[in-house]
């Protein structure tokens, strides 16, 4: 979908149809047989309600608030009708609207207008369709500086948005750990950012057992994939870790058949990660970033790593496994050592992941899990998310909880001896390979629920919705040293 900018009224502008964005304030329509037909259809000005009069080549959609979630919402709704019809281009005032609003028009048009047919043996052909936005009604020149930024900020965010998606919604037979190095490296290249992948004889050499095992009975060999974005005079410097399960079988501590069923989406946290530094990049932020992702893939075979066994993680913690569908948690913590000690003077480090069922089913399938132990920074993440477009809240650590993944044999077990709050029991475990010097830095994001929804949602598709990304970048751009 092309997205322009112009600054002639909406009656100059031509298009093949208006969409017009109506709140039960606003009168519908300035045109008395317009609202009568409004009327006849049962018309309201709500979130997602919609009405097209062909014959005045116009859409009608509601929105309750002036907020980003709603008007993305409103636009998406309004772009999916109009991808549906023949015409080729489509008019929006937003004249009236304060700037900031721009942002969410755009983005909510790009991310509600993806599609994922890769795997349909019927492709429907791409339509050529234009959004023409009118800003600044007869100024006599487009030059507004910040709407232009707004505009081509917004196209970045999306795009990186999208791919996420793509890469969660490619299936495991095509999407492997050398799939996502190699895919890395193109990213790292359009970006024109530093790419290190390390393989599986790195792992063993550098004490990366607990990642090592987890990815031991695949025929795929595991990499650990490492990018690098350094800009000269950097602000800060932040580390974003991300779970890479291309596929999740659950080991030998096998998931039932149905389970397994959208586990592809195991290696969204990964995905998101290289989503969110492509951007960042791309965006020029004054910020150094780096992002550490363990591409793995959890299978059963004769060399599969077993419930019983005890690990050694990078660190040299022990871990006994109790459970091999508790694998996401083995990579990361091998992948958080990693990053602390290849990179110094960390100021954030954030690990994003698809961890725990328990997640969902505390918050919803829509809303990301923040944890940590700095309280001022998980508040600041979770506003970032909201603004960004995201739901998260917070989930606070406890000592009681703490004390339930201690191990008889080991130092730690890989699940709680409980089966309540294993999202949070899952973030604790992190805690133990997160260095002491970065406590109050590190922030986990349990991705599990948003970052894949068999049901369309808002401006998000059936399928993968991009998670992480968005709140990530608003969390940086907002960042002040």
């Amino acid at each position: 979908m092309k997205i322009n900018l112009t600054n002639s009224s909406i009656k100059k502008t031509k298009a093949d149809l208006q969409i017009i964005l109506v709140n039960e304030k606003d009168e519908k329509s300035s045109n008395s047989l317009e609202n009568e037909l409004l009327e006849s259809l049962d018309f309201k000005a709500k979130d997602e309600a919609l009405a097209f009069l062909p014959e005045s080549k116009k859409i009608f959609v509601g929105y309750e608030e002036v907020s980003y979630d709603s008007l993305a919402i409103a636009i998406s709704t309004a772009i999916k009708k109009f991808q549906s019809t023949t015409f080729k281009s489509a008019k929006l005032d937003l004249t009236s609207f304060d700037s900031s609003i721009l942002k969410s028009i755009v983005e909510g048009t790009l991310l509600g207008s993806y599609t994922f047919d890769n795997y349909k043996s019927k492709k429907e052909k791409k339509k050529k369709q234009e959004l023409i936005i009118c800003i600044q009604e007869d100024a006599p020149v487009l030059d507004n500086i910040e709407l232009n930024s707004i505009l081509e900020e917004s196209k970045i965010i999306s795009k990186a948005v999208n791919k996420a998606r793509d890469m969660v919604n490619t299936t495991p037979g095509d999407f492997y750990p050398e799939v996502m190095a190699n895919l890395a490296k193109k990213l790292a290249k359009d970006a024109k950012i530093d790419c290190k992948i390390k393989g599986e004889k790195f792992l063993e050499k550098n004490g990366m057992n607990a990642m090592l095992s987890v990815g031991r009975a695949s025929i795929h060999e595991s990499k650990l994939i490492h990018l690098s974005y350094k800009p000269k005079e950097a602000r800060g410097k932040i580390v974003l870790v991300g779970k890479g399960l291309t596929y999740d079988s659950g080991g030998l501590s096998l998931k039932p058949a149905d389970y397994m069923v959208t586990m592809k989406s195991d290696k969204g946290g990964g995905c998101a990660v290289l989503a969110t530094i492509w951007a960042i990049a791309k965006l020029d932020l004054p910020f150094e970033v780096h992002a550490v992702i363990g591409a793995v893939e959890n299978m059963i075979g004769g060399d599969a790593y077993k419930p019983d066994d005890v690990l050694v993680a990078k660190n040299g913690k022990t871990i006994e496994v109790r459970n091999t569908d508790a694998e996401g948690r083995l990579v990361l913590a091998d992948c958080l050592c990693y990053a602390q000690d290849e990179i110094d003077e960390i100021d954030y480090i954030f690990d994003y992941a698809t961890l725990t069922g328990a997640c969902v089913v505390g918050v919803g399938q829509y809303t990301t899990g923040i944890m940590g132990n700095n309280e001022k920074l998980k508040q600041s993440t979770v506003e970032s998310a909201h603004k960004s477009g995201e739901f998260a809240t917070s989930l606070d650590f406890n000592r009681y909880l703490r004390k339930t993944i201690k191990s008889q044999i080991a130092d730690i077990s890989n699940i709680a001896s409980t089966r309540y709050g294993g999202a949070i029991t899952a973030g604790l475990f992190l805690d133990n390979f997160v260095y002491e010097e970065n406590k109050d830095k590190w922030i986990h994001f349990d991705i599990a629920g948003p970052a894949f929804v068999e049901s369309a949602w808002g401006y998000n598709p059936h399928g993968a919705s991009g998670a992480g990304v968005r709140m990530t970048i608003e969390f940086l751009k907002n960042l002040k040293k």
